[in-house]
């Protein structure tokens, strides 16, 4: 049947279900199609709290939302175009997150009383009680026409329910003309070998979902979103924890340093451990941990040995690390531990997003105890800023704490993929031979206040190293109070001369105004794009966003001294606030929180905002 195509700029699709359902490859797959064609994506997989939570249930919910478009994506979007929801529970979780006119898609045999009570609902009609009647509602039996599709093949029931979120995904390749072949090559890799069975039954699935929705008349139009103009090159989709992996493997690679990671898998940065552990071809080094502290106790070990050491964890990890990380900053060895951050506490929300540990990044251990703390951005910066860390690691001979979260380190975006020759090499101070007069392991570069890093074996470079405070030359184990005193000075000045070598601190917009939006890692495409808005209705607003975090960069004092108010937003109860108070002191300082385990969404940060300039 002719098909009426309309032209979008822009599209949000969200796909929900159980935990189980396959929602987060549904997502994957036509995220990766979309960044494929050449449109902009970013994406927002969002994991239940509670993975071991009943089926059926609001608390079992798993969700994966996609934003492309014929421009570059900077959030994953506030609310959804179209939402695909494969029982009640998913419905009524992301109700809250439609847009008005959108479309909704249930499937159909899931609608049923067990499934409707399960998910909490008070009447047998979830439509009428959320109050949908006036979105496009449209209600295949996805699980029947999965079955249907597959008769005969052989499968076994619970792998022929498998296959249905491939239907789902059919559908939306219909609706807004994606290429089905790029999926089918997916599914051929990753199952043909193992099970052929399988693959040809996913691929069946996926064709079904497409005929089913265009010989359908419950879908009156396509869409069309077409290729975003980005600068040529060549791109794939990357996630944070990926790009940070790879990050990692270009520091090593410039270093000259073997890379070795030690890590503990702990949601949500276990992914950097598994893909630095597929590249013992590139002589990547990592061991699996039994816990947090074998994890970088191993990774010091390393960095004494002479590797590029780095060390993968969350906010729980990060405070059992903490004593290490001690030894680390008192041996001055470079290493760098990455902070997945996740919400609240304790185990608190393993697969919620949250800014909650900066206070921990920058004062967490005991002593003084200073390291350079540096935050990424987005997904595909994460490679970028990976390669600083281990950069000041190496160079000035520090620990160094990257905080990533689980928004950007799960998300995705188009990545082109550099040259390295348009990166820096990185020089650490490594010493070969022993100097006229005997080795002094303490005795620091003039310039960054580095002391050098011996490599064990080499003749005539043998000192001590551990715990206990060194002699401020020598390194021998001293309790002279004078000296503790000049060492505590000395590596609190090291640290801080970081800030000679990082880029001066920016701002997006004029550098006057009524308004600075101040945020730090994660946050920046919400608070980007609300500003952006704002200033095309003409006001104005500003953003000023951190990535180097300790120390702060130069130009902060002349920046905040152009704005008549300066507003602080953050994904917690207001960490890097204080921060800036006890750094600029000159300055007040209005703060937006919010700790509900979701990134901003841009209209609230736009009320907000608006009522910040209305006063």
């Amino acid at each position: 049947m002719d098909k009426n195509i309309k032209e979008l700029s822009d599209v949000v699709i969200r796909f929900s279900g159980d935990s189980g359902d396959g929602m987060q490859l549904t997502g994957t797959l036509f995220s990766d199609t979309s960044a494929y064609l050449g449109n902009g994506i970013s994406t927002f997989p969002d994991y239940p709290a509670e993975i071991r939570a009943p089926q059926g249930t609001v608390a079992g919910v798993s969700g994966f939302q996609v934003h492309f478009g014929s421009s570059k994506m900077i959030t994953p979007g506030d609310y959804c175009d179209v939402l695909v929801a494969m029982n009640p529970a998913a419905l009524k979780a992301n109700a809250k997150w439609l847009k008005p006119d959108s479309t909704v898609i249930i499937d159909g045999d899931a609608m049923d009383e067990k499934h409707i009570a399960k998910a909490g609902f008070k009447t047998l009609d979830p439509i009428a009680e959320l109050g949908l009647q006036d979105y496009n509602i449209v209600i295949p039996d996805i699980t029947s026409m999965t079955k249907d599709a597959l008769e005969g093949m052989g499968l076994d029931n619970k792998s022929v329910v498998k296959c249905k979120n491939m239907f789902a995904l059919g559908i939306c390749f219909y609706l807004y003309n994606r290429p089905m072949e790029h999926t089918f090559e997916y599914i051929n890799t990753k199952f043909a070998k193992k099970n052929p069975l399988v693959a040809q039954a996913n691929i069946k699935v996926v064709k079904a979902g497409y005929n089913y929705a265009s010989n359908t008349h419950l879908f009156a139009n396509t869409f069309d979103v077409k290729p975003s103009n980005f600068e040529k090159g060549t791109y794939r989709s990357i996630s944070g924890n990926q790009a940070t992996a790879w990050g990692f493997i270009a520091a090593s690679e410039k270093s000259g340093r073997p890379l070795f990671c030690g890590s503990y898998p702990i949601t949500p940065a276990t992914v950097i451990l598994e893909e630095l552990a597929k590249r013992k071809d590139l002589g990547v080094k990592t061991v699996q941990a039994e816990d947090e502290i074998a994890g970088i106790c191993t990774s010091i070990g390393a960095a004494f040995a002479g590797d590029f050491a780095v060390t993968t964890t969350s906010g729980p990890g990060l405070s059992l690390k903490s004593e290490a990380m001690g030894l680390a900053v008192m041996t001055e060895l470079p290493l760098v531990i990455v902070d997945v951050q996740r919400g609240g506490p304790s185990t608190g929300l393993p697969t919620k997003t949250e800014q909650s540990d900066l206070v921990q990044a920058l004062y967490g251990r005991n002593g003084e105890c200073p390291v350079v703390v540096l935050a990424a951005s987005s997904p595909s910066d994460c490679f970028d800023f990976a390669f600083q860390a281990g950069k000041i690691a190496m160079e000035h001979m520090t620990p160094v704490i990257l905080l990533t979260d689980g928004f950007i380190a799960n998300g995705s975006e188009p990545w082109k993929i550099p040259s390295m020759k348009d990166y820096p090499q990185i020089v650490p101070p490594i010493i070969k031979e022993a100097p006229e007069g005997g080795y002094l392991p303490y005795k620091r570069d003039e310039k960054t206040m580095a002391r050098s890093w011996a490599i064990p074996g080499t003749k005539g470079l043998e000192h001590r190293i551990g715990g206990l405070e060194k002699d401020a030359l020598k390194g021998s184990v001293s309790h002279d109070p004078d000296n503790h005193q000049l060492m505590v000075r000395s590596r609190a000045e090291k640290v801080a001369r970081v800030v000679d070598y990082i880029p001066e601190q920016t701002v997006l917009g004029d550098a006057e105004g009524d308004l600075l939006v101040v945020g730090w890692g994660g946050t920046k495409g919400h608070l980007q794009s609300a500003v952006e808005a704002l200033r095309a209705e003409g006001e104005k607003v500003s953003l000023c966003h951190f990535n180097y975090i300790n120390p702060l960069p130069h130009g902060v004092e002349k920046i905040f001294s152009g704005f008549k108010k300066i507003v602080v937003c953050e994904l917690n109860s207001g960490q890097f606030a204080d921060y800036l108070r006890q750094n600029f002191q000159q300055f007040e300082y209005l703060q937006y929180n919010k700790t509900q385990g979701l990134p901003f969404t841009v209209r609230e940060l736009k009320e907000h905002f608006n009522s910040l300039l209305s006063k």
